[in-house]
């Protein structure tokens, strides 16, 4: 429970770093507005072709007699949007850390500077650092689809489903939130996908105690965007002290740098 704790305290000592850093907050928040505004165009666009999308993907129902057409068209278009929704809600941070790469490593660096100590560097060209966290988003994206089509079939199930499945939902992705923030702190300190889930699952409880509840604030699209400064400040603290951890292992050395070249 003390790790499920300090995992809270790095969110709350991310946002105060981040608003007591007003030019880096503003900094951090322009990547997050760009991807609202591109986010919210989606969706108004979704809004308005789900119509024609859904009669022109059920030509089988066009002779169909009233009520039955509506019902299925209506249902359909409600269950495009609300998958457009979703679909939005869990790559929102992804695609923000991808447009605001360059930002946020700035942002990152100036954290690890802040605090003291060394300051690591990716030494990685910007398309390449580009390539590997697009790369990396994916993989991470297909995790938690698979968790999320497992989780909503277990949500049928009586009892539990109404109320297990819907916490360890928020789990796998508060989890999942954790690595993709944390990403741009380890990457710059050599680390691959595969080394930084081995790391995140030595504390597993002090990254959900750091994940779950900004899983939950990011439900509210504009939160989401005033919170991602603070987000990324907050999970570089957790990556000091992830990497800093003897339990966590081995940290790897600058030379992996090298891995993602080659990875």
């Amino acid at each position: 429970m003390s790790d499920l704790g300090a995992g809270f305290g790095y969110l709350i000592k991310g946002q105060r770093w981040a608003f007591g850093h007003g030019r880096w907050f503003g900094f951090g928040l322009l990547p997050a507005l760009v991807t609202l505004v591109i986010y919210a165009g989606a969706l108004v666009g979704l809004g308005y072709g789900a119509d024609d999308f859904v009669a022109w993907a059920t030509p089988f129902a066009d002779d169909w007699s009233s009520p039955w057409l509506g019902l299925l068209r209506n249902t359909l278009v409600v269950l495009v949007f609300v998958f457009g929704t979703f679909l939005a809600v869990i790559t929102f941070t992804a695609v923000t850390l991808l447009v605001g790469q360059p930002f946020y490593e700035s942002l990152s660096e100036e954290v690890d500077r802040t605090e003291g100590g060394e300051v690591p560097e990716s030494g990685l060209p910007l398309f390449r650092e580009l390539w590997i966290s697009a790369r990396d988003s994916v993989r991470i994206l297909l995790r938690v689809v698979l968790y999320g089509v497992v989780l909503f079939a277990l949500g049928f199930i009586p009892v539990i489903g109404q109320t297990v499945i819907p916490v360890l939902g928020f789990c796998v992705s508060g989890y999942f939130l954790s690595e993709e923030l944390t990403s741009v702190a380890l990457q710059r300190r050599g680390m691959v996908l595969k080394d930084r889930l081995a790391l995140l699952r030595g504390r597993r409880m002090m990254v959900l105690g750091f994940g779950v509840p900004l899983t939950l604030a990011f439900l509210v699209p504009f939160v989401a965007v005033f919170l991602m400064p603070g987000a990324v400040a907050g999970a570089t603290l957790l990556a000091r002290e992830l990497t800093a951890t003897p339990s966590a292992g081995p940290v790897p050395a600058p030379s992996s740098a090298y891995t993602l070249h080659k990875d």
